[in-house]
């Protein structure tokens, strides 16, 4: 059987992507509209996407699907329960982000308890020159060390971050839905922690799981941090949080609608303390280039007859 192969969106992975070792024939796009996919994949016995979504409807009409790769961790955009029921397979990336997202956890920490941006930007502004004393210094600057780091969602990204923070002198406390000796209750975590950072996977359980009442438990000293999903958080409520000086800041890699083409609340710039990168907190040149020679790896296995990381 010759394998017919479509790679929806393309130009959501920055690295190179080999051809399987089987007979197959191969087709991709830089990116998909929602009224393009079902005639892009009408042929198709194996789909690669990362964030076109693939709903019931639309699996109802590609009876030769056997197999959606997915070029990232995140599921929620293939209705699984669907692609179950009609006997397509689906795949997702690992353990391929180990280094990137701890890194840039790391980052937006020291860039909001050191204050970076706003120091950043008197300098930019003039505001420095206007300053009697050479040492200028009107933002509250925390040291890492000694400082107490709460996981939320404690697998193998969260461990990964706590090595990391526990080298910087931190205490760690970490909490997680599944039971793991050691870890601590989300309201722990929210009342002790310096700095929280997210990792829980998004599901109806999750979402919204950080809101106005979480944010009142919090040090008014604290920080968020959000590399995970932009739904765990009640946006609203951060932006009123971080207005009102309830925390002390949030570093977000993720919002609830990306790109926020209709706006979103965080984007207000008189937010204070609050710094939002584009979802690229996982996308280091190396773990892109992991993750898609194990999305080769996936769809290799899958038509072997021995499929991996199923989900």
């Amino acid at each position: 059987m010759q394998h017919s192969i479509v790679f929806l969106d393309r130009e959501s992975l920055g690295a190179d992507l080999r051809l399987p070792g089987f007979e197959h024939a191969y087709v991709e796009h830089e990116a998909t509209e929602s009224h393009e996919i079902v005639e892009r994949l009408k042929d198709a016995s194996i789909c690669i996407t990362n964030k076109v979504p693939l709903r019931a409807d639309t699996l109802a009409q590609l009876p030769n699907l056997k197999l959606i790769a997915v070029a990232a961790t995140g599921t929620d955009v293939i209705d699984k329960a669907a692609a179950k029921e009609r006997g397509i397979a689906v795949v997702n990336i690992r353990n391929y982000a180990f280094n990137t997202v701890p890194e840039h956890v790391i980052a937006l920490m020291f860039a909001l308890k050191r204050q970076l941006v706003n120091y950043h930007l008197d300098v930019r502004n003039g505001v420095w020159n206007t300053s009697r004393q050479f040492c200028f210094f009107p933002h509250h600057i925390h040291d890492i060390a000694g400082a107490t780091m709460g996981i939320v969602g404690y697998g193998a990204i969260g461990k990964a971050i706590a090595w990391r923070a526990e080298g910087l002198g931190m205490k760690v406390i970490g909490y997680d839905t599944f039971p793991q000796e050691g870890l601590v209750d989300l309201d722990t975590v929210l009342r002790q922690s310096d700095v929280i950072t997210l990792h829980a996977p998004l599901t109806p359980e999750t979402r919204h799981m950080i809101g106005a009442a979480e944010f009142s438990k919090m040090k008014r000293s604290a920080i968020l941090i959000n590399t995970a999903r932009g739904g765990l958080v009640d946006e609203a409520a951060l932006a009123a949080a971080l207005k009102a000086g309830t925390i002390a800041g949030a570093g977000f890699d993720v919002l609830t609608q990306e790109p926020p083409r209709e706006g979103n609340v965080l984007l207000d710039p008189a937010i204070p303390n609050l710094i939002i990168t584009p979802h690229v907190a996982w996308a280091s040149r190396e773990a892109m280039q992991i993750l898609a020679d194990q999305l080769i790896d996936n769809v290799e296995a899958f038509v072997g007859g021995k499929p991996q990381n199923l989900v």
